[in-house]
């Protein structure tokens, strides 16, 4: 399911958080998918409960999941990324590995485009 990368300069929430809402955009987490229970997935991890419950409340805060107690935490329905968008996605990708640049790199110019984005929308 997801990863924890010890050298990453993102914390564990935030690896957990982002791997997860990637997954639940995608579709491969699909609607009403069961995710592991804060425990199971902080002993998975090798990481503290804390942050599994972190990450939970962040993806619950944006609307990514549900939590409760009968039922457990639950992929919420209506967020998978339409197509074209994730197709943008996979060519930024492919294009920014033939220029050799690895996953941060690409990161920080998506970053870059956003924030210049946003500079130029104010």
């Amino acid at each position: 399911m997801i990863s924890i990368d010890p050298s990453s300069p993102l914390s564990p929430v935030e690896q957990i958080r982002s791997q997860l809402a990637a997954q639940i955009r995608t579709g491969q987490l699909p609607a009403d998918t069961r995710l592991p229970p804060v425990r199971q997935l902080a002993t998975d991890l090798r990481v503290s409960a804390g942050s599994v419950a972190k990450a939970y409340k962040e993806l619950e805060g944006a609307g990514l999941i549900r939590t409760a107690r009968a039922a457990g935490t639950r992929v919420n329905p209506g967020h998978a990324t339409t197509k074209p968008l994730l197709r943008a996605a996979e060519t930024l990708a492919l294009q920014a590995a033939e220029e050799g640049l690895g996953l941060t790199e690409a990161q920080g110019l998506l970053a870059h485009a956003w924030t210049q984005m946003q500079s130029a929308s104010r």
